[in-house]
């Protein structure tokens, strides 16, 4: 009697944590496809559905600096700072300014094709920031705030890699442009306080030291950004 009891309590124990085992993977593969679906809905959050509808991701030093210039370029319907570029899943503010998740601070661009190009983007793109400098925009250093052009299709990708050429050689810069060009695995929106940082903040040091005189280059300080447009 004393055997079937043990046989009974030893078979309990298997079948519970069997059980237990199934119920545990099973919740964590159903976290891992909530985080991946996630990520997929922020990478494509905003993007208005339209055959003339596109997204660009571009890096050129600090997102701010980089939000603030194509907020303000007719054709862009709307701007977002973030991370990409890096390996890390869905990296914060901190790990980023490591320089330990190979991200770059970059914005996503939605546009209207039938108003601007995707070369007339990179354009402007060229115009913001100092392609030559690696690692680096001014004073701000690190591998965060490379130049850098994240493709999403073999169109963007050809574009990018002619109008790099075509800068190259156009003799405005008197060193090597460094600028990555690489596929797009994943964008990252960025925490909400930097999302407008410059139409939040614009007397703020960084923004009259830095954001300001680049916009006044440019021809854009009198150019109402998209979030006033929107009011």
């Amino acid at each position: 009697m004393n055997g079937e009891r043990v046989f009974y309590f030893v078979f309990l124990t298997l079948a519970l944590n069997m059980v237990v085992t199934l119920f545990a993977g099973g919740k964590a593969e159903r976290r891992d496809s909530m985080i991946s679906a996630s990520r997929t809905e922020s990478s494509n959050k905003g993007v208005p559905k339209g055959k003339n509808i596109d997204y660009a991701v571009l890096g050129g030093g600090c997102f701010w600096c980089m939000e603030a210039v194509f907020e303000r370029i007719d054709g862009v319907i709307s701007v977002t700072s973030g991370y990409a570029g890096g390996i890390t899943v869905d990296p914060g503010y901190e790990e980023v300014s490591s320089g330990k998740t190979g991200h770059a601070e970059v914005i996503k661009i939605i546009y209207d094709r039938d108003k601007i190009t995707y070369p007339e983007l990179l354009d402007v793109f060229w115009h913001s920031h100092d392609p030559t400098t690696p690692n680096r925009q001014g004073a701000d250093l690190g591998s965060q705030y490379r130049s850098i052009i994240l493709y999403h299709d073999s169109e963007q990708k050809r574009e990018a890699e002619e109008s790099l050429l075509r800068m190259s050689h156009s003799g405005r810069f008197n060193s090597p442009i460094v600028t990555e060009i690489k596929p797009l695995k994943a964008f990252y929106p960025a925490e909400e306080y930097h999302q407008n940082y410059y139409d939040k903040h614009p007397f703020a040091g960084y923004c009259r030291l830095v954001i300001e005189p680049k916009l006044e280059k440019l021809g854009l300080e009198n150019k109402k950004s998209l979030e006033f447009e929107e009011r």
